[in-house]
């Protein structure tokens, strides 16, 4: 111990004061966070989570509100709430939430992937065509050149619904559900 350090001090820095003020601002960030996610939820996915009985409350009103800054003072005040919670109330939220996030992003990648093969289809005559009849040989080939045809008709004509343009969507959508690998470009995994 120095000599200009009173026996005091030593003994005050040898306790825990517990997490630095930075700390708490970050998570006092991350609830806020979470909470802002909670009230973009869908009701029904929302209702599949266990969340406590004022927590749930407090979405309601939130959700209620339409002025910008009273929902923001709310979603503050819904932060607070939580934070009354231990994290291992959350904990699970917060896994379901990653999940489905994780989960979004490839069902929009796949989806990414089938329009980029729909207008493959639509602008190049035959090599996406024949492809797509290498991976799926039990599509109908006759029924898919219609949709095609129809689908480059309905490009041109303007004000026409592009029903075709849609159709093919589908029937891709249809051939990725049967065989889920075989529409993945090789260089997307």
């Amino acid at each position: 111990m120095s000599p200009s350090r009173s026996r005091n001090q030593s003994e005050l820095d040898n306790e825990d004061y517990g997490p630095s003020r930075t700390q708490q601002r970050r998570e006092a960030l991350a609830v806020l966070t979470l909470a802002s996610q909670l009230i973009e939820l869908q009701p029904s996915r929302l209702a599949k989570l266990d969340l406590p009985e004022d927590v749930r409350r407090e979405i309601d009103i939130t959700r209620r509100m339409t002025a910008h800054g009273a929902k923001k003072r709310q979603l503050a005040f819904l932060a607070k709430v939580m934070r009354r919670f231990n994290d291992e109330a959350f904990a699970a939220v917060r896994a379901e939430l990653g999940e489905n996030r994780n989960k979004q992003r490839q069902e929009t990648a796949a989806m990414h992937r089938l329009e980029s093969m729909r207008d493959r289809l639509i602008t190049e005559d035959e090599n996406a065509l024949s492809e797509l009849i290498t991976e799926h040989p039990q599509v109908d080939r006759q029924h898919l050149r219609s949709l095609i045809r129809q689908a480059r008709m309905e490009k041109d004509t303007p004000n026409k619904p592009p029903k075709a343009y849609r159709d093919i969507f589908q029937l891709l959508k249809e051939l990725a559900e049967a065989a889920p690998d075989a529409l993945v470009p090789p260089d997307a995994e």
